[in-house]
């Protein structure tokens, strides 16, 4: 694409993506914001979609990531608000007594 005599190194938007994943809104030509965490497999592990005048952070994107990454290794449970380091849940209803009676 090219603006007069300047080359653009980047395609001009065609709202294909935000259509595909449900978050343009086509009267406006606007996109809402959106943030899709894929695994390496394709799956979709994570939607989020904030309203136009809110952000997203990339602290909890980050672990997000982590925590699927977690999971996905040694098959535990990371709770809301889990960190690396912190404590999981056993995917067992017996084994999962000893997390949860750690809670305040």
């Amino acid at each position: 694409m090219s603006s007069g005599n300047a080359k653009i190194g980047h395609p001009a938007p065609n709202f294909k993506a935000t259509a595909d994943y449900g978050v343009l809104k086509a009267d406006e030509g606007i996109s809402f914001r959106g943030l899709f965490i894929i695994d390496e497999k394709g799956i979709l592990r994570q939607i989020t979609v904030n309203d136009l005048p809110v952000g997203r952070s990339v602290d909890e994107t980050l672990r997000l990531v982590q925590a699927f990454q977690f999971t996905d290794k040694h098959g535990e449970v990371c709770p809301a608000g889990w960190k690396p380091g912190s404590d999981t849940i056993k995917p067992d209803v017996q084994k999962s007594k000893e997390y949860f009676s750690k809670q305040k």
